[in-house]
């Protein structure tokens, strides 16, 4: 397994692991166009997990100039609990330090417990408060 940054050419397998892994994923915010727009603003830091020519994770990471989020956060049914999820998640943190980041954050929703004891076991503590969103027309 090799971790790589993400780039636009990967687009159409991780978004192809995105609708089979999450139930957060947006047609307009998840397009291709939005998700070059992302990638160009955020070099090299969102991440694949690599077998081969077939990705088998995934992870969209970039920061703001004070804190770095993590998105999208993938790893395909038959590889969880093998090491991929953590091996990214590692990779983008060391590219938020790269970058000067010294905090990064995510989201994860609260039926989500597998994903909750993942986060938990790498140090991202949970934190008591609201997160409120509005989609922009």
């Amino acid at each position: 397994m090799t971790i790589r940054a993400m780039t636009i050419d990967d687009y159409p397998a991780v978004h192809a692991l995105w609708n089979a892994c999450l139930s957060s994923a947006r047609d307009v915010d998840d397009s291709r166009e939005a998700i070059e727009r992302f990638l160009r603003r955020n070099p090299g830091i969102s991440v694949v997990a690599a077998e081969g020519n077939e990705i088998v994770g995934s992870i969209l990471c970039g920061h703001d100039g004070r804190r770095g989020y993590l998105y999208h956060v993938a790893v395909s049914a038959a590889r969880r609990r093998c090491g991929v999820g953590q091996a990214m998640a590692q990779a983008c943190l060391a590219a938020l330090r790269a970058e000067g980041i010294s905090s990064c954050a995510l989201v994860a929703f609260m039926r989500n417990t597998g994903g909750n004891a993942f986060w938990e076991a790498l140090g991202f503590q949970a934190r008591d408060m609201y997160y409120r969103e509005r989609r922009l027309p």
